[in-house]
């Protein structure tokens, strides 16, 4: 009887395209035991790409183990498990050739492919890593030096469950990246930055402003949002506004998330103008007549020369299509500020302008909207705090 493998494999780039590293486990089916294992840094490629590479190494050890071996593919990239198993197309021409050499591994009959959650992926997970750093320190994944800890590490590993037999594809997941018949979508995952000074006393903050630091209080709020992100296990990359409050933030997110941050200067908060570090009422002292207009019309700009509402959304709207052609069907974390979250969920669920009014958006929630190939979106998520409490 033919033996059974369970390969797991995992790619990544840091910046997409950045410095990308693949890794890949082959597993006894029965037991658990850890077989092989293989990790590369590639130089600068795709997430894309690298988890193709990562499906090809981990193959080419299953191979080398026992050519007429059963093989279960396991990863989380979504894209890689449905265009291996022929439901989807494959339409970039630098992923045909990758998925042309891992096919030709095996024949087809002898490998079905399962997606799985990230967070069961860790072990290649960790070796595509390890794999980036080696990469970073200006050298390569030792395989050699690995050997010792394989060893300990499988040790551990066959006193967990057994794994399960080989099965047919499972159903796609569900949640913020849940597939629909034009395939993944694209998901923003909108992170609103932790408090600064100005947050509590409900101040306008904007780009034109101080460019507060978080506070104490925003700091904390900052970690827990990425240890509430890193538990769920989703995100692969993160972007975020180029003010310091923002940027902070997102350092702590991706830090849990061993991402690097990526600025992007359309995510910046609107321009208030010389309502900048003012409240709300002391607006309405000095300046009754901008005020009311301000909240009449999103094509009113604040005193002073600050940004409208509906400047804000065309730079929203070409920032937001800039986004979705650089991660197409990846989950991103974006980290920035109340206006420009709720302009994309006001764009996403095409509401009118006072809409943004009517939203409440605390300060280091998530909110999340998924965007598709048809050019709808769907929102997934608004202003949720459980992870604060």
């Amino acid at each position: 009887m033919a033996p059974r493998f369970i390969v797991e494999a995992d790619g990544g780039s840091r910046g997409n395209p950045g410095p990308a590293g693949y890794g890949a486990v082959v597993l006894d089916a029965a037991t658990g035991e850890a077989l092989a294992e293989a990790a590369e840094y590639i130089g600068t490629a795709t997430n894309n790409v690298a988890e193709y590479r990562g499906l090809i190494a981990g193959l080419e050890a299953a191979k080398a183990l026992d050519p007429a071996a059963e093989v279960q593919v396991r990863m989380d990239s979504k894209l890689v498990v449905e265009q291996m198993s022929g439901r989807w197309k494959i339409k970039h021409p630098d992923m045909r050739p990758l998925a042309a050499r891992a096919r030709a591994l095996y024949p087809a009959g002898q490998v079905a492919y399962e997606w799985i959650p990230r967070e069961k992926n860790k072990h290649a997970d960790r070796l595509a890593n390890e794999a980036m750093d080696a990469g970073k320190a200006g050298r390569q994944w030792d395989a050699g030096a690995s050997a010792a800890a394989l060893a300990e590490r499988t040790a551990a590993r066959t006193a967990e469950p057994v794994a399960e037999p080989l099965a047919e594809p499972k159903a796609a997941p569900v949640g913020w990246a849940a597939p629909a018949d034009l395939g993944t979508p694209t998901t923003f995952v909108l992170l609103r930055h932790g408090e600064t000074a100005l947050t509590p006393q409900k101040r306008f903050s904007g780009s034109g402003g101080s460019d507060p630091e978080l506070s104490p209080v925003g700091l904390h709020q900052a970690e827990r949002a990425g240890a509430a992100l890193a538990a769920r296990g989703t995100i692969q990359a993160v972007v975020s506004s180029p003010m310091r409050r923002c940027r902070e933030t997102a350092a702590a997110v991706a830090a849990r998330l061993g991402l690097e941050v990526r600025v992007e200067e359309g995510l910046r908060e609107a321009d208030f103008g010389a309502w900048e570090g003012l409240t709300f009422a002391e607006v309405r002292e000095r300046w009754p007549d901008d005020l009311d207009a301000w909240l009449a019309s999103s094509k009113a700009a604040p005193t002073g020369g600050g940004e409208s509402f509906a400047a804000v959304a065309r730079r929203m709207s070409v920032t937001r299509d800039k986004l979705l052609a650089r991660y197409a069907g990846r989950t991103v974390l974006l980290v920035t500020h109340v206006t420009p979250v709720k302009t994309l969920v006001r764009l996403a669920l095409g509401a009118p302008p006072e809409s943004l009014f009517r939203m409440e958006l605390s300060a280091a929630s998530l909110s999340a909207v998924a965007y598709y190939a048809d050019g709808n979106a769907s929102l997934r998520l608004l202003n949720d705090t459980g992870h604060l409490r």
